[in-house]
């Protein structure tokens, strides 16, 4: 463990230790930047084999927490005059929705990509997917497989609307792909190129990136990942529902499997980055306050839309790839944040509207309950413990 005794670190430093003695977490770590400074903690280890410890600086996977790299391009893109949120998807990629298991490119805006209110189904949860990676046999199988756009487009519309464009919310990958597809559409560019021309140029980062198609490493230094994410051998992909899927995990108890090596291409522009958490504080800063974006499209990204019935993160609100935390569970303290998790990684940035009071942590070891998110937040920002977690 690694410690800095200061203004509320304590209480943070309690919250890492425990995780890893209550949640079967390997390490976590946090690292804070408010008005006493910056702060490093960590708890647990970075490789379970070895028992070396975790450390600041090291590259991580910060799955949909990139979906904010996402929306920020298309906003840059819209304040250059390329392009608008109302465009449909239509225009860009014409042909590509029409008349594909019920969905109408003319409805879905960008807007509504970007916000998970385009009536796309729950892409996590398409068989397709689960065939490769759900059971510990499949990730074994097809953890290098590198996924093609064409696939993932095919993936995308593979199961039919779950509503009307603009009527509910639904996390899906898939609307950020077709985003992706926008923006290369529309500039001509890779959408690892114009993720790099505006945000990590002018935020001046050096250890962030959307990662390469073929890439299944990280540069050092870098905690191994571990998961214990897996459907029980035999459940067929087909069965799985967003009602039903956490009664088809395994049983808890058994080894965490390490997943470090692994391609994750199928994530792309839904959340295929690292970075690390000192530079994901720096991005925070400047997408909540406002300092990367223009007026308009800064208030684009944090006009929130409800989450209820979407199968996602309780007492909080979506904007364009951000979330926001509900005042009622907050104590009246108004909270930001991104966030993602995929197998051997979990990532969360949590603060204030001005950027001046952040808390970024990184678990080496998917999402395993909100109590870990929520309890972060409680130390740093002393709110109220949230009940009903």
């Amino acid at each position: 463990m690694t410690n800095s005794a200061g203004t509320g670190r304590e209480k943070v430093q309690q919250m890492l230790d425990w995780t890893v003695a209550e949640v079967d977490v390997p390490g976590i770590v946090a690292e804070v930047r408010d008005g006493h400074g910056s702060w490093f903690g960590s708890a647990g280890v970075a490789d379970i084999e070895t028992g070396r410890p975790r450390q600041q600086g090291e590259h991580v996977h910060i799955g949909s927490a990139a979906k904010s790299f996402t929306a920020a391009a298309v906003l840059h893109l819209e304040a250059e005059g390329r392009l608008s949120l109302e465009d449909p998807v239509e225009k860009w990629l014409p042909g590509v929705l029409n008349n594909v298991n019920g969905y109408d490119g003319t409805k879905i805006t960008i807007r509504h990509l970007l916000n998970n209110t385009s009536g796309l189904f729950i892409t996590g949860l398409a068989p397709e997917l689960s065939q490769r990676y759900a059971t510990r046999s499949a990730f074994a199988e097809h953890r290098f497989d590198s996924w093609t756009k064409d696939e993932l487009l095919k993936l995308t519309v593979s199961q039919p609307p779950v509503g009307e464009p603009g009527e509910a919310f639904a996390y899906s990958n898939g609307g950020f792909y077709l985003a992706g597809m926008i923006i290369e559409e529309v500039t001509g560019n890779s959408y690892e190129d114009e993720v790099a021309r505006s945000i990590v140029h002018p935020l001046g980062l050096t250890h962030t990136y959307v990662r390469p198609a073929d890439d299944t490493g990280f540069p050092a230094p870098y905690p191994r990942a571990y998961s214990g994410l897996f459907m029980k051998e035999g459940v067929a992909p087909g069965d799985i529902t967003a009602e039903n899927w956490e009664s088809m995990y395994e049983e808890p108890g058994l080894p965490l499997l390490d997943t470090t090596e692994y391609n994750s291409s199928w994530a792309w522009s839904a959340g295929n980055a690292v970075s690390t958490t000192s530079e994901m504080i720096q991005v925070f800063r400047a997408f909540a306050s406002g300092s990367l974006l223009p007026p308009a499209q800064h208030r684009a990204m944090w006009t929130m839309v409800s989450t209820e019935g979407g199968h996602w993160m309780p007492h909080a609100t979506y904007g364009l790839g951000v979330f926001e935390l509900d005042p009622a569970v907050t104590g009246g303290l108004p909270l930001r944040g991104m966030g993602g998790s995929m197998q051997g990684s979990h990532f969360v940035v949590v603060g204030t509207p001005d950027g001046e009071q952040v808390i970024a942590v990184h678990t080496n070891t998917e999402f395993k309950t909100w109590k870990v998110m929520f309890k972060a937040i409680e130390a740093q920002f002393g709110i109220p413990p949230v009940e009903g977690l």
